[in-house]
């Protein structure tokens, strides 16, 4: 017997009409389908008249339903996989069983559709030719910290997801850690009640505090200027000596030629000129 074939199938993130005509045609022939929150998807599948077998599948059982949907593909069951909003296996349920089909070489398939990243990043107005998806923003101190640690001097737009009830604690956070810089706050994407702020974090602060938040949120936080890059790169060697200078980038793995090169861009002098302090160093 063949192996049945997971479908890792999009699913709206407010409004229905954004599922894709491809996704209903493989929930309609699909054998199964597991869903992260059956009450929710019940919503969708009937609003399109799609009468199919429900399995749960989620986030506390993942571990443990894995095996027996993994089972039933081996069986020969085609199976579609669904989360309450957008793409399974981010910041969903999901990868856990796309893993499983990988050890087992069972064949999977993953639709394109509805996400909230993506609208949200060009709604934001800021920099779309690079960016750092990161999911949830944590809600433990320890980690808020260790993620902003790593991110905070990258030049890359930003993008976490947020609660409505941890919204301004979590701007003040960021805030305080990483400066007051521009932001997209946008909520209810896709919805009637749909918002899209635009401004800096602390005018963020002042213009939720004065309103009840609800709705999933998704924050799109401008990443470090090259100019502040600069600037902060220059303040660590303008009182230091040329030769100093050289010899930082060569401990960090440079060669002296790179180093030379480097030194030459930030100061703004020429080769030639900075060459004269390399002659001693080895």
């Amino acid at each position: 017997m063949e192996f049945g074939k997971l479908y890792v199938v999009p699913t709206p993130i407010g409004n229905l009409k954004d599922i894709t005509l491809r996704a209903i045609e493989v929930l309609e022939s699909a054998d199964m389908i597991a869903a992260e929150d059956t009450r929710q998807s019940l919503k969708l599948l009937n609003h399109f008249n799609i009468r199919k077998p429900l399995v749960s599948y989620h986030k506390f059982n993942e571990q443990n339903k894995s095996g027996s949907i993994v089972q039933l593909l081996k069986e020969g069951k085609n199976i579609a996989l669904i989360s309450d909003a957008g793409t399974p296996g981010i910041s969903d349920p999901g990868s856990i069983i796309i893993k499983k089909c990988l050890e087992e070489k069972i064949d999977f398939v993953v639709l394109p559709g509805a996400t909230a990243v993506i609208p949200a990043l060009v709604y934001s107005g800021l920099d779309t030719t690079k960016f750092i998806f990161r999911g949830f923003f944590p809600r433990e101190t320890k980690e808020r910290r260790k993620v902003l640690d790593e991110i905070s001097e990258r030049e890359e737009t930003i993008i976490f997801y947020e609660a409505p009830h941890r919204l301004l604690d979590a701007l003040t956070f960021i805030c305080e850690n990483m400066g007051n810089r521009n932001l997209a706050v946008c909520r209810e994407l896709t919805k009637i009640h749909e918002e899209i702020f635009r401004g800096t974090i602390k005018e963020a602060v002042s213009h939720f505090s004065s309103k009840q938040i609800k709705g999933e949120i998704v924050l799109v936080i401008e990443g470090k200027s090259k100019e502040a890059i600069l600037e902060e790169k220059k303040s660590k060697w303008e009182n230091m000596p040329i030769r100093d200078h050289i010899i930082c980038y060569m401990e960090l793995g440079k060669s002296k030629k790179e180093s030379i090169k480097l030194v030459s861009n930030e100061r703004g002098l020429p080769k030639s000129e900075i060459y004269k302090y390399s002659i001693d160093i080895e």
